[in-house]
């Protein structure tokens, strides 16, 4: 017997789901909890609109990559307090 149009749809968003999470568990390393402060959050929502950017760890990936090319120099002077 033939399946029904909603039994091959259920088949194939169960299909999707699990790629979706075999592709996430070859990317990722792992994931951070972050806690911030209500004027960090507010910095980072400024940042967010500044550049375009909608999502919050797009941002925080993006900042940690650019961390990542400066000198030890450079590193220290943006993350002193």
């Amino acid at each position: 017997m033939a399946k029904s149009a909603t039994v091959r749809k259920q088949e194939q968003r169960e299909r999707d789901r699990l790629a979706e999470e075999e592709r996430l568990a070859r990317l990722l390393s792992r994931t951070i909890k972050l806690h911030l402060f209500k004027a960090t959050d507010a910095q980072l929502i400024r940042s967010m609109e500044r550049l375009g950017i909608e999502e919050p760890q797009d941002l925080i990936s993006r900042l940690i990559c650019g961390a990542d090319r400066l000198d030890d120099k450079a590193l220290r002077e943006i993350t002193s307090v």
